[in-house]
């Protein structure tokens, strides 16, 4: 259970992205998360979700070309 919920470095190291790029995700609403007092936290059925989204191209925010 303690691997279901993740803070912003492990989903730093996890995306192989920065940190700070995850908070402009997460504040852009682009990225599922919530927070526990000032901390970021996600869900890693959120994040496999989300992924899977992106993998397929279906990000609402697209344009259609």
């Amino acid at each position: 259970m303690a691997d279901d919920i993740l803070t912003i470095r492990e989903v730093a190291d996890y995306l192989k992205v920065t940190e700070r790029t995850l908070y402009r995700l997460v504040q852009d609403g682009k990225l599922p998360a919530f927070k526990v007092g000032n901390s970021w936290r996600f869900r890693r059925e959120d994040l496999e979700r989300w992924i899977s989204e992106q993998s397929r191209g279906t990000d609402t925010n697209r344009e259609d070309d």
